[in-house]
C-alpha cells in the first residue's frame, strides 16, 4: 500500500448520517458560516442544558418568510423564554394564519417595473419581497375584530401591549373559522399557548400601528393610551429580566438587527447602569445577519462592541453567523431540537 493510500485511510471519514437535518449539518457544515451555525447552535443547547433561559430577536419579514414552521415548535418545547420583535412580524403572523391562500409569490420581483408595481398595487396586494400579502383578505380582514378589542379596552379605561391584544383575539376564538394554515405552524399561537412575553418597540411603524392611529384620529378610541407605550414595554422588560435572570442565566438569540435587537439588549445596562443593580449580563450571544460593519453600524456591529456598553461579558459565548436568516435560522432550530 502506497504511503498515499495509508494517509487516506487514517483521515477521518465522512459520517453521512443524512436521515436528520442535525446530521447532515454536522457532516457537511464545517468551515467559515457553516461552522458557526454548529457552534452557536450546539452553544444554544448547552445554555438550556445548563438551566438557561433563551430570548429570541425578530426583525426583517421572519413571518411573511413562514419562520412559524419551525420557530413555533422551538416556542412548544420550552426553547424560546421571551421574544422581541418588529410590530410587523407581530401582525404578519397573524395575516399569514387567515389569508395564506391569497398571499402571491412573484419570483421574478427583481425585474419589476414601475408600471407593474403600480398593477400589483391596484389589486391591493403589497409586496415584501417576493411574496405579496393581500390588504383585503389579511389586514382588513381581521380589522374589525382588533378594533373591538381596543374599543372594549377604552370602555374599560384599559390599555395592554400589542401582543396582549393580539393573544385575545386568539383565545377570542372570533378568527379560528378563518385559519387557512395549521395553527401548529403559528408562532404567535404558540407563544400565546406558553404565554410569552413578546416586546414589539415602534409598533405604530407597523400595519396595525397606522390602523390605530388611524381609529383615533377619527374618534373610534378615545386615547393613545389604550396601547402601552414602548417606555411601558421597556419597563416590563427590565422586571421580566431581573425576575427571570434571578434563577437562570438569560441568552439572546438576535435574527436580524435593527429595533426588534437594538432594544431589548439594552435591557441589561438600564438595570446595571442607570438602576445600580446587579444583574447578570446577557449569558449567550448569536446574531445572524447580513448587515456588515461600516461606520457607526450597530446592525453589523461585532459583539465584542457590546462588552464596553455592559450588554455582555467577557467570557459570553458569542456568535456571527453573516447568512439569510430564511435559511440559517430553520436549520439552527432543527439542530436544536433534534
Amino acid at each position: 500500500m502506497t504511503k498515499v493510500a495509508q494517509k487516506a485511510m487514517a483521515l477521518p471519514k465522512a459520517d453521512n448520517n443524512w436521515s436528520t437535518v442535525k446530521g447532515f449539518i454536522k457532516d457537511h457544515f464545517r468551515h467559515f458560516n457553516a461552522a458557526a451555525v454548529i457552534e452557536a447552535a450546539d452553544a444554544y443547547i448547552a445554555h438550556l442544558d445548563n438551566g438557561g433561559k433563551m430570548f429570541m430577536t425578530l426583525a426583517g419579514a421572519m413571518s411573511t418568510a413562514e419562520l412559524g414552521l419551525s420557530l413555533a415548535e422551538m416556542i412548544r418545547q420550552g426553547k424560546v423564554h421571551g421574544i422581541c420583535c418588529t410590530g410587523a412580524n407581530l401582525e404578519e403572523d397573524i395575516f399569514n394564519l387567515v389569508a395564506h391562500d391569497h398571499y402571491a409569490r412573484v419570483p421574478n420581483y427583481r425585474d419589476l417595473s414601475p408600471a407593474e408595481e403600480i398593477a400589483l398595487r391596484d389589486k391591493g396586494m403589497n409586496r415584501v419581497t417576493d411574496t405579496c400579502i393581500p390588504e383585503d383578505k389579511a389586514i382588513r380582514a381581521i380589522e374589525k375584530q382588533i378594533l373591538d378589542l381596543w374599543q372594549k379596552a377604552d370602555r374599560e379605561g384599559k390599555s395592554y401591549f400589542p401582543y396582549e391584544y393580539m393573544y385575545q383575539l386568539i383565545e377570542s376564538g372570533t378568527i379560528a373559522d378563518a385559519y387557512q394554515i395549521n395553527p401548529e405552524n403559528s408562532w404567535l399561537i404558540a407563544a400565546c399557548e406558553r404565554k410569552l412575553p413578546i416586546y414589539t418597540p415602534g409598533w405604530e411603524d407597523s400595519t396595525l400601528g397606522n390602523i390605530f392611529v388611524a381609529h383615533v384620529m377619527k374618534g373610534d378610541i378615545s386615547s393613545f393610551a389604550v396601547v402601552k407605550s414602548g417606555l411601558e414595554q421597556m419597563a416590563s422588560l427590565a422586571e421580566w429580566y431581573r425576575s427571570t435572570s434571578k434563577n437562570s442565566s438569560i441568552g439572546f438569540f438576535q435574527i436580524g438587527g435593527g429595533i426588534a435587537g437594538d432594544f431589548p439588549i439594552c435591557v441589561v445596562p438600564l438595570l446595571r447602569q442607570d438602576l445600580q443593580e446587579d444583574c447578570k449580563f446577557w449569558g449567550y450571544f448569536c446574531q445572524i445577519s447580513d448587515s456588515t460593519t461600516s461606520y457607526g453600524s450597530y446592525s453589523g456591529a461585532v459583539p465584542n462592541e457590546k462588552i464596553t456598553w455592559h450588554k455582555l461579558e467577557a467570557d459570553t459565548p458569542r456568535f456571527v453567523i453573516e447568512s439569510d436568516a430564511t435559511i440559517v435560522a430553520p436549520l439552527i432550530f432543527a439542530y436544536v431540537l433534534g
